[in-house]
């Protein structure tokens, strides 16, 4: 793993701005990597293709992450200059009723890490497992040689009320799973799906080492509104202090 994204883990102050795995569109894909280099994010999370790896290393020095569901889907964008690569999330596959079961991800990391065997790995847990199965494949991924483990939820919450609470029941599935899983894995938890500037620093003190923002970001059609998000979340971030979260059973 790069040093820089070492450090950022390790402070809690990790922030990866995604385009969408499913996002192919080269004016959309550079204005979401030029808003995440101008706003102070860590790095870019863009979809598993060389050319668009091109064109982000082209736009910025920031560290380029490459998302996809198979594992030879990764070759040609890690010939191109990835830095590191992502299973998942799987958010846009739920509304198309295509579920990621534990098996499934865990075979496919098996064959990824086999696949590419020195890249760092990221690897996202699907939220549709019960909260303890989730805990228990991200012991699995890690064994397995996942550097990083991701959470996910935006989709599956319905927040009931606007304003700040709706924010907060929006982020819950994540930040519980950023919770557990924290609390008995050793590499680093980015939390990811429905954050905001709200919940980013409950992340942090949830033990995640970082937070992935998508379409808080990638939606706006203004790049300067763009710019303007990343800077907010990555102030937010520097409002909490990291500690060392105990690895324990206890609550």
């Amino acid at each position: 793993m790069q040093a820089q994204l070492q450090t950022a883990f390790a402070q809690g102050q990790a922030l990866k701005i995604i385009s969408g795995l499913t996002n192919f569109d080269r004016d959309r894909v550079a204005a979401v990597v030029r808003s995440a280099d101008r706003g102070g994010a860590t790095f870019i999370d863009i979809a598993a293709d060389a050319e668009l790896v091109q064109l982000a290393k082209a736009l910025t020095n920031l560290p380029i992450c490459v998302s996809a569901v198979a594992a030879a889907a990764f070759v040609a964008p890690v010939e191109a200059g990835a830095d590191l690569i992502e299973i998942g999330n799987f958010d846009a596959f739920y509304a198309q009723g295509r579920r990621f079961e534990a098996a499934e991800v865990l075979a496919l990391t098996q064959e990824t890490r086999q696949l590419l065997p020195t890249i760092t790995l990221s690897v996202t847990v699907p939220h549709i497992l019960a909260l303890d199965e989730q805990v228990q494949l991200a012991e699995a991924l890690v064994a397995a040689g996942a550097d990083i483990i991701q959470t996910e939820g935006g989709t599956s919450s319905q927040p009931t009320h606007s304003g700040t609470l709706g924010l907060i029941e929006k982020a819950a599935p994540t930040l519980a799973a950023a919770r557990e899983i924290s609390r008995v894995v050793s590499v680093p938890v980015l939390c990811a799906s429905g954050l905001s500037t709200v919940t980013a620093p409950m992340a942090i003190a949830a033990g995640a080492a970082g937070i992935g923002v998508g379409s808080a970001v990638n939606k706006l059609n203004n790049e300067l509104a763009m710019v303007a998000a990343v800077r907010s979340l990555s102030e937010a971030l520097k409002t909490v202090q990291r500690t060392a979260i105990a690895h324990s059973s206890q609550p």
